[in-house]
């Protein structure tokens, strides 16, 4: 007498450890991650009557003006001088874009003056003044 013996492959993929190791997945991107610490430099905003809110922040690039001179486009600091080409480069990219400048209450005229020059020969019309809401 013959005897058929069945043997039978499972096809199957064990799942039972999936969440484990999903678990474990998270909690590696959780403490490798790196927030964003550097916003811009150290301003002191002026205070305005009434604002506005911007339409877009995707189309938002933002300089900030210390009162020391220092300009920072972005979270860059550059040099007055290659303001302009960096601002055209952006305007090419995104036509839709909009400057909103941060400038220290204490900056001096002359930073501000050279900031404007160079943003309209790099043709970015399309300027914001931060400010903070007055306190009453």
């Amino acid at each position: 007498m013959k005897l058929n013996r069945k043997n039978k492959t499972s096809n199957e993929i064990s799942t039972s450890s999936l969440p484990d190791i999903i678990f474990m997945l998270l909690i590696f991107f959780m403490v490798t991650t790196v927030m964003r610490e550097f916003e811009g430099l150290e301003v002191v905003l002026p205070r305005a009557q009434t604002i506005e809110k911007l339409e877009s922040k995707r189309h938002t690039s933002y300089i900030w003006a210390t009162k020391d001179g220092l300009i920072s486009v972005d979270d860059q600091i550059i040099n007055i001088n290659d303001l302009g080409e960096v601002m055209y480069l952006k305007i090419t990219k995104d036509p839709k874009l909009t400057v909103s400048l941060k400038s220290d209450e204490n900056s001096i005229m002359e930073t501000l003056t050279d900031i404007h020059t160079q943003l309209r020969q790099a043709q970015a019309l399309k300027l914001n003044y931060s400010a903070l809401t007055q306190s009453k």
